[in-house]
């Protein structure tokens, strides 16, 4: 059902065409108007904005195999760089009001999983691949096949698992929860806070802030989770001041009581030059030498099977809101939709900032009346400009930022409810998915163990017809995956 803006009979204009610009965005066409695309425009932007922090938050505490990492700025930079020319772009040429960003979930697996087992470079350009095999999947219409192939309440609890990541991520890089050494002496992988308690004013900020945040979502205040990382970091450069709490490591011995990743205070200045240093800075090649071929394709597969699952529900979900769906249930140029994804994802891994795809924020701006894609050029110059913001970045804590991934971590665990749990033939996959990504904390651990599952139940209940010959492949794929380090023992 679509959501229809309260002041819609004072701006709703004439139903006929007036000019060039009104006829190709189809504006009228569609019962917009330019002040409820402008409008539109930019509630996508400020409830999509923390991502131009996020970002670089995530990927920025990263290490790759030779202990390299990314510069914060730099990532800032590129980030709201990539997100408004490919938002431009969809507007331009998809005409659909679907903005894109750096993807959260594949940002995690680009830094937790890619990055360690090579360099940044070869990881960026594995994402570069994956956009390039996605385009050419959506021009032979693989892709449409590969989507068919999976069904869709495991396509839901990949998305649900992937948001108990992102919570596990934000909790743990917060300090809300540690990890235990195991020379600790308990069984007890993972306590709260430190030695069970909250004791440190990081920890506090944290909790303060994630309350804040959640309060102004379920106000459905508009931005509410970018006003919820400023106000946290805002109270942690007070605290700071006043505590003089320190980073988490001093003199590279460890603090506990410190601070993640930044150390919030005043930046020199708040306004500059975008740096742009990691532009092209990918490598297409030497990960094959690297980590070995087999991790290589299962990687590539991995991030594949994140991104354009995620993009074919978004694009549904927010022309459903909008009511732009035809009689099908697919939106207009549903072709040039996925095209200019697929182009969004390997701008990402060019740039450096890892896979860039369309994002279910956007329905915020078709819920204030965005229905075309001028909606996607106010919210792409918006990202344009806040490229000359990112000395901000480096003032913000992973205590404030981590409150985004516990939100987002809820509403992609929202989508729980439509999985059928009296049927233990769906179910139990999509358990194992669901819960296998927090806990080995792999994203294609949960999906490999979810496909296989299914398929396995499948043949042994006598249903193997049911499942999709493709899905086969698909499976036996992640079969491999699993059992690489024999392989690779084997092959070399």
């Amino acid at each position: 059902m679509s959501t229809t803006p309260a002041d819609a009979s004072v701006d709703s204009g004439p139903r006929t065409p007036g000019n060039g610009f009104d006829r190709y965005f189809e504006i009228t066409a569609r019962g917009s108007t330019v002040g409820r695309e402008v409008r539109g425009g930019f509630a996508t932007f400020f409830t999509m904005a923390y991502i131009v922090v996020l970002n670089p938050l995530i990927l920025g505490a990263g290490v790759d195999a030779v202990g390299g990492t990314l510069p914060i700025a730099a990532l800032a930079a590129g980030t709201a760089l990539v997100a408004g020319v490919m938002t431009i772009l969809m507007g331009v040429v998809a005409r659909f009001p679907l903005a894109l960003a750096a993807g959260l979930g594949v940002n995690a697996l680009v830094a937790y999983e890619i990055a360690p087992e090579m360099t940044w470079a070869d990881a960026m350009g594995l994402v570069v691949i994956e956009g390039v095999l996605i385009g050419v999947l959506v021009l032979t219409g693989l892709r449409t096949a590969v989507f068919r192939a999976v069904p869709t309440e495991l396509k839901t609890a990949i998305g649900v698992g992937i948001g108990l990541f992102l919570m596990i991520i934000g909790l743990v890089d917060a300090g809300f929860v540690r990890r235990i050494p195991d020379a600790a002496g308990t069984t007890v992988p993972v306590e709260l806070g430190i030695g069970g308690e909250l004791v440190s004013w990081p920890a506090l900020v944290f909790v303060l802030g994630l309350l804040l945040t959640l309060i102004l979502f379920v106000r459905r205040v508009k931005g509410a989770i970018l006003i919820g990382i400023l106000a946290t970091t805002v109270l942690a450069i007070v605290v700071e001041a006043i505590a003089n709490v320190g980073p988490s490591f001093v003199d590279g011995k460890p603090n506990p009581s410190g601070w993640s990743l930044n150390v919030p205070a005043l930046p020199d200045k708040i306004v500059d030059v975008p740096d742009l240093s990691l532009l092209g800075e990918f490598n297409v090649l030497d990960s094959w030498s690297r980590a070995g071929w087999l991790v290589v394709i299962m990687f590539i597969f991995t991030l594949m099977i994140t991104d354009f699952f995620d993009t074919m529900g978004t694009m549904v979900a927010v022309g459903q809101e909008g009511d732009l769906l035809d009689a099908e249930g697919m939106p207009p140029r549903t072709r040039e939709i996925l095209l200019v994804d697929s182009v969004a994802a390997a701008a990402g891994g060019a740039a450096s900032v890892s896979s860039n795809t369309s994002y279910i924020e956007s329905a915020s701006g078709v819920a204030e009346g965005a229905r075309t894609g001028v909606a996607n050029l106010v919210t792409g110059v918006l990202f344009l400009l806040a490229m000359f913001l990112a000395p901000l970045v480096t003032i913000v804590p992973f205590e404030a930022a981590s409150t985004a991934l516990v939100v987002v971590g809820f509403l992609m665990m929202t989508a729980v409810r439509q999985i059928d749990w009296t049927d233990y033939e769906i179910a139990v996959p999509a358990f194992l998915a669901i819960t296998l990504m927090p806990f080995t904390y792999s994203i294609s651990n949960g999906i490999g163990a979810g496909i296989i599952t299914y398929v396995v139940i499948k043949v042994a209940v006598g249903k193997a017809r049911d499942v999709r010959p493709l899905l086969y492949g698909v499976a036996v794929l992640f079969v491999l995956y699993f059992l690489r380090g024999p392989l690779e023992s084997i092959v070399s």
